[in-house]
């Protein structure tokens, strides 16, 4: 690869979070339901049938678009794509061809301006299913998906590398979810991948055939496809033989890449102006308005707590990658803190409990930060708790776990596991005495000097009072009784 680089574009397609399709009042809300039982004589291609535009559809697409720091075309249309699919009732899809919704954009990745040629809006299609029916295998077709809001992300050829496409596809995936116009949730089909990927010798200004790969439904796949595909092309390269232009697909089961069509061109598909549906027009007011009120986007509000909170880089991108878990989060440190006494201090430590107790137990249990029975301000009472030393550090983490599974009030819990800290010396008299008589070698190796020995009884106090000691009071006594 030394004498070779790969230049990669990508085409994201993010199905829009609409109550209805794009170009009827179908229900969108598909996912899970019977086949076929989400359709309409618009959304099937019956003949006669015309499309309404989605207005939130469309208002949607704009804000992503802005989020992807793009330029909204005032005057866009819609134009018919021509080709013929089993999926594809019409025999043509409603798409975006010469005048897209928005153009000239990009998005920052590993410090990298990947340019964004064009966002368009579109229709899905819908899914084949391909299975055995009394033996024979068969294909059907649900059409629940077709005419659902589609928009359509692509990219320059801008990207250089596998990882670098994922990480790519991460932020968008993240700005969708940061601006809620999309759940794209891959499990569902929400946010699928095709690929563009040629390779070409370092410095020259000629890019090699182009290959698209098309349908992957991962970032892992959409990596491990790229790097196969960057394989298979280097080693036809360096065999002599030539590369053509064509459309591939990725099978996940092999993790390799196959032919399926030599490549189309847009001639192919015969687009022409969608005569039923009016153009869009935007003015300035509109589009500054939709900017003006667009929420705060990963990489501002990632700055913002490195400034603000003073947190670490690492700290700061698992705080921010789910824009529930960032607002989680603040809502715990804006109870914890105040006056904005003790600001940074204190966002450490909400931040430690977030990213090493929160998080870890949404990926145990596999469920999303709004679904989580624990409050901030549940987290924050137990903070409090821990810092009157009214627990210890061991049993805090013991009650969140409690609170995380039953949603109940810590210090109810606290109460219930009877994990109040003893901190008084006296109520740790007896223990120390017991201790220091049952470890005489311990008690002697100190007295010869050993200091390592007080870590060791301390701990045989902690382990005797199932941790609910104060571990400071407990060196302390044991020192008073040891000098």
């Amino acid at each position: 690869m030394k004498a070779y680089e790969a230049t990669i574009g990508l085409e994201i397609h993010v199905q829009l979070k609409t109550k209805t399709k794009m170009f009827c009042r179908t229900s969108a809300e598909y996912f899970g339901s019977d086949p076929n039982s989400h359709t309409c004589p618009v959304c099937l291609g019956l003949p006669g049938a015309l499309p309404v535009t989605n207005r939130k559809a469309i208002e949607s697409a704009v804000k992503f678009a802005l989020g992807l720091n793009c330029k909204i075309v005032n005057f866009s249309k819609f134009d018919r794509k021509n080709y013929f699919y089993p999926d594809l009732p019409k025999g043509f899809q409603i798409s975006q061809f010469d005048l897209p919704i928005a153009k000239n954009g990009w998005v920052e990745v590993e410090n990298k301006k990947i340019r964004i040629n064009r966002v368009h809006q579109e229709e899905d299609t819908g899914k084949l299913i391909h299975a055995k029916v009394k033996g024979k295998n068969v294909s059907l077709i649900d059409f629940n998906r077709s005419g659902v809001p589609l928009l359509e992300v692509v990219t320059e050829p801008d990207i250089d590398s596998p990882e670098m496409a994922k990480q790519f596809a991460k932020k968008i995936h993240q700005i969708a979810r940061y601006l809620e116009v999309s759940e794209a949730d891959m499990e569902k089909a929400g946010m699928r991948f095709d690929a563009n990927v040629s390779i070409s010798e370092k410095k020259s200004h000629k890019l090699g055939e182009k290959v698209e790969i098309k349908n992957i439904n991962s970032f892992k796949f959409l990596e491990k496809a790229l790097a196969y595909e960057i394989k298979r092309q280097l080693q036809i390269i360096k065999s002599g033989e030539s590369i053509f232009q064509e459309t591939r697909g990725w099978i996940e089961a092999k993790e390799i890449t196959v032919s399926q069509r030599t490549k189309e061109t847009s001639p192919d598909y015969r687009y022409f102006p969608e005569p039923d549906l009016p153009p869009l027009v935007f003015n300035e007011e509109y589009v500054s308005n939709v900017k003006k009120n667009l929420p705060e986007l990963p990489t501002r509000k990632q700055e913002r707590f490195l400034e603000e909170y003073g947190l670490d880089k690492n700290t700061v991108h698992l705080l921010t990658d789910d824009k529930n878990i960032a607002q989680w989060y603040e809502k715990a440190l804006k109870l914890y803190v105040k006056n904005n006494k003790n600001l940074k201090e204190r966002s450490k430590i909400i931040a430690n409990w977030v990213c090493g107790e929160l998080i870890r137990k949404i990926k145990e249990k596999s469920i999303p930060v709004l679904s989580v029975p624990i409050e901030p301000a549940s987290l924050v009472e137990l903070l409090q708790v821990l810092d009157r030393g009214e627990i210890n550090q061991s049993s805090a983490k013991q009650i969140f776990s409690q609170v995380f599974n039953t949603g109940k009030s810590p210090l109810d819990l606290i109460r219930e596991f009877g994990l109040t800290q003893v901190s008084r010396e006296e109520d740790l008299d007896e223990v120390v005495k017991e201790i220091l008589n049952e470890n005489t070698k311990a008690v002697n190796d100190f007295k010869k000097g050993k200091a390592t020995s007080l870590g060791f009884l301390v701990g045989q106090v902690m382990r005797k009072t199932r941790g609910r000691a104060n571990p400071t009071t407990a060196s302390n006594l044991l020192k008073k009784y040891l000098t």
